[in-house]
């Protein structure tokens, strides 16, 4: 015989089947889902208000009620000329500015509330708004709902320049 074949003993098929049982218990213990941590405290979520209109796009950020400002910034803060402050880029940089002071003090998740100029201005935002909304999601917060909320006149108010347009 072999060094192999002399190191295995032949076990008892009852022996073998208890030592199953108690390897498979242990296992089953180990297995049990670990308690989930706990965060360090409840969401907090804000509404992300966003002006978008074809001069500049605004960013302010409150919390639920409206009625305190968390965070502001604008796209003309971060770029020189005037006819960028409107642009996607311009927008993209506003709202990384507000994503980082809302995550300083924080903030977990928030709604978007878009708006364009509306009145008898225009009723579309302008460019920068899709920008900011894309870079306020990359920013990791949960986000709610986004809405729409232009004005729209229902009583259709005078655009101005008078009865005969503006003469130029």
């Amino acid at each position: 015989m072999s060094e192999v074949e002399a190191e295995v003993k032949e076990v008892p098929v009852e022996e073998t089947e208890a030592a199953v049982e108690e390897v498979e218990s242990e296992i089953v213990e180990e297995a049990k889902p670990q308690p989930e941590t706990k965060k360090e405290g409840p969401e907090k979520w804000g509404i992300a208000h966003i002006y978008s209109s074809y001069n500049n796009t605004i960013i302010h950020m409150t919390d639920l009620t409206g009625g305190e400002t968390v965070s502001i910034s604008s796209g003309g803060i971060h770029v020189n000329a005037d006819r960028y402050e409107s642009s996607p880029f311009a927008a993209m940089k506003a709202a990384n500015a507000v994503v980082e002071s809302a995550r300083t003090k924080g903030f977990t998740g928030f709604h978007i509330r878009v708006r364009a100029v509306g009145g008898v201005g225009s009723r579309v935002p302008g460019p920068g708004a899709q920008a900011a909304i894309r870079a306020l999601a990359r920013g990791g917060f949960k986000i709610g709902r986004i809405d729409d909320v232009t004005p729209i006149p229902h009583d259709t108010t005078r655009k101005k320049g008078g009865k005969r347009g503006r003469r130029v």
